[in-house]
């Protein structure tokens, strides 16, 4: 296997990496969880993690707005 046959993962992100992502606090990312209209989210054990490209994705969609 060279290194161009791995594929790079990104780790899953926690709610304060994305709150530091959007720019929003943490407590606005509960707010929006509890009402469905913030960024996917899953739970991992207590915590919950969520993928990069969907909040990427979830705020290219204009749901951000």
């Amino acid at each position: 296997m060279t290194t161009q046959d791995i594929v790079r993962i990104e780790r899953a992100w926690s709610i304060h990496d994305v709150a530091d992502y959007l720019q929003v606090p943490v407590e606005t990312l509960r707010t929006w969880r509890k009402k469905r209209t913030g960024p996917p989210a899953r739970r991992c054990g207590k915590h919950l993690r969520y993928d990069p490209d969907a909040v990427r994705a979830w705020l290219n969609t204009g749901d951000a707005a």
